[in-house]
């Protein structure tokens, strides 16, 4: 795995000021102070100041009002079934952001007892384990740690996994069909606060998932820690027998 490195001063000021809209120093409708009292608040340069205020601006938190300045805007949070198995890719992307990654580890290892029984796995067959930030419009959102069987990445295996890992599985024959999740809350701690650009203590949202291929087969496990207010996740149910 790499060395986590200190977030840089473009992620610190954007999270800054994601805590002001969290905090409510910044309401809907409120003017962002200029770029000078923005870079003297953060003792920063105008120019990191401008990057960071661009990715609010692209991800929908802030708008410029030409010859007025830039105002905060409703939090926007899309809506995603938690019933239908989606790709973190296409969720950020259907949510008119853009969906990126950074790739922080990816090892071939051994598998440990419960990891070798969920993925069916015999004795000496190894897994290979991606450890990444998802990220939309360049702002922190899901970390994630993935686990594949080797043998099932056919070509893939020696490569480097930095593209959507369902879509991977899908052109080795392993088209993800359905998955099984357990959600429960969390908190961030020292080191998801440094990934994901958030404050220790923050609410987070941890899925643990097992996903399967159209035979039944499992295919790839999952870790991940959601920034709980970056998308909003909802459950259908049905109604059962009152009998």
């Amino acid at each position: 795995m790499s060395t986590q490195k200190r977030p840089s001063l473009v992620v610190q000021v954007r999270e800054g000021l994601l805590n002001d809209l969290v905090a409510g120093g910044l309401e809907p409708g409120a003017k962002l102070p200029n770029e000078n009292e923005l870079a003297e608040r953060f003792a920063v340069s105008r120019a990191t100041v401008r990057e960071a205020v661009m990715s609010l601006l692209e991800a929908g938190y802030v708008a410029r009002r030409h010859g007025s300045g830039t105002y905060v805007t409703s939090v926007p949070r899309t809506r995603h079934p938690l019933e239908t198995t989606l790709s973190y890719t296409a969720m950020i992307r259907d949510a008119g952001l853009k969906p990126s990654e950074t790739v922080l580890g990816q090892a071939a290892r051994e598998p440990t007892e419960q990891e070798r029984s969920l993925l069916d796995l015999t004795a000496g067959e190894q897994l290979v384990e991606v450890e990444r930030v998802r990220l939309a419009s360049r702002r922190p959102v899901i970390y994630s740690l993935d686990r594949i069987p080797v043998g099932l990445l056919g070509p893939f295996s020696d490569h480097a996994l930095d593209s959507s890992l369902y879509g991977i599985l899908d052109r080795v024959g392993h088209r993800v069909a359905r998955a099984s999740a357990r959600l429960t809350p969390a908190v961030a701690n020292a080191r998801l606060a440094r990934l994901l650009a958030i404050k220790r203590g923050t609410p987070l949202l941890h899925v643990d998932q097992v996903d399967y291929d159209e035979r039944g087969r499992s295919v790839m496990l999952s870790r991940e820690w959601h920034v709980a207010d970056a998308f909003e996740l909802i459950v259908n149910r049905r109604a059962s027998s009152l009998e």
